[in-house]
């Protein structure tokens, strides 16, 4: 049964991110823009496990596939969301739809991926469902003009682009010093303790079921603790797919588990080193231009078999590579050398993906909402 709902008298906007696995990334930054605006009102979609985090920063919310979401959804007239949507949520037409997606793209996305390994779906129909949803787009939202170029390519999207750097990272380039110490306080690192970071991304054909993504470990915590001083502590953000739990206990005060935190951006700040593979934080992390080591263990099945890359990893990389564990714990030990910080390599990819971003980018996606209602 189509039901036609007229949208809410009072302007409605819902926000979303990672299907309702967290309230944060840049929906969470454009909303902080829009809350406090009497003419609209902000409503999150999430998933029951996010009700407390709402409750207590006073967050109106709806959970995720209730009925009152589904009407939320309807009646509301913009949407701000990260990620795509399932195919069975129908768009209005009075809806403008915000797509501010989540990753300047390393390795190949949409349409682009010739072979698709992920579970319940084939490489056609993968691609069909692809292109259904950003079909719905009204604007993206990308953060340099390679993106934008992949984007209309991979996503068949030839809507309105907001190449402004996304919503998120405007953090990044206003914090202070003081803010990085109030950060670290806030969860719960020594002040005087530097930090490395680890976070990969998952693996396609590793998976539980769908949405759900396993991955083990690459190396061995004990032996990285080893390598780095007493001074250095080590924080762990796997991706928001992957659902194993890491039992930490043993590391308690050297080790910490951020992979639930709702905001990325918070750990960038905090971090003084960056370890990576194939995830696209190393484009955010950039604008700190603090090193950054890549440790593609499996480069080649990665490279050949799943993904595949847009940039060359061996080149374009503003970091140092890791191809096995000794070296991955070489690289950590010196990576704080004056040469690897201040690398023109670093210089060069900084001012290709991050130059265009003014810090402002929050405020003008929540201006184009506004002037588009």
């Amino acid at each position: 049964m189509k039901i036609n709902f007229r949208p809410y008298k009072k302007t409605t906007i819902v926000f979303e991110s990672f299907g309702g696995r967290q309230v944060s990334d840049s929906p969470y930054a454009v909303y902080k823009k829009l809350r406090d605006n009497l003419n609209v009102s902000c409503v999150w979609s999430i998933k029951l496990n996010q009700r407390q985090f709402c409750e207590q920063h006073k967050i109106p919310y709806v959970i995720r596939r209730s009925f009152k979401w589904a009407v939320t959804m309807q009646k509301a007239r913009v949407w701000v969301i990260n990620t795509r949507l399932p195919k069975w949520v129908r768009k209005p037409d009075h809806v403008l739809y915000i797509q501010t997606w989540h990753g300047t793209p390393l390795k190949r996305l949409g349409l682009d991926i010739k072979e698709v390994l992920m579970p319940n779906t084939t490489t056609d129909m993968y691609h069909a469902n692809f292109v259904r949803e950003t079909h719905r787009w009204d604007a993206l939202v990308t953060a340099n003009d390679y993106s934008t170029d992949i984007f209309r390519k991979a996503f068949d999207f030839h809507g309105k682009f907001l190449e402004l750097g996304y919503p998120r990272n405007d953090k990044l380039i206003n914090a202070t010093q003081s803010d990085v110490i109030t950060l670290k306080k806030q969860l719960g690192i020594p002040t005087d303790k530097r930090v490395v970071m680890y976070a990969p991304t998952y693996r396609d054909n590793n998976f539980e079921s769908k949405g759900k993504y396993l991955f083990q470990m690459p190396f061995s915590i004990d032996r990285l603790l080893e390598k780095m001083d007493d001074n250095t502590v080590l924080i762990l953000r796997m991706h928001y797919l992957i659902v194993d739990q890491l039992d930490l206990s043993k590391y308690r005060g050297r080790v910490f588990d951020f992979s639930q935190y709702h905001d990325i951006s918070d750990l960038y700040l905090v971090s003084d080193l960056l370890i990576t593979d194939y995830s696209s934080v190393f484009f955010d992390y950039a604008y700190l231009k603090r090193p950054i080591v890549f440790f593609p263990y499996d480069y080649h099945e990665y490279k050949d078999e799943l993904r595949g890359f847009y940039l060359n990893y061996n080149k374009d990389l503003p970091g140092e590579i890791a191809w096995d564990e000794e070296q991955l714990y070489k690289l950590v030990t010196k990576a704080f050398d004056e040469k690897l910080i201040n690398s023109t390599r670093m210089d060069n990819f900084y001012q290709r993906f991050c130059s265009i971003h003014t810090g402002t980018s929050s405020q003008e996606i929540a201006n184009y909402i506004l002037k588009q209602l």
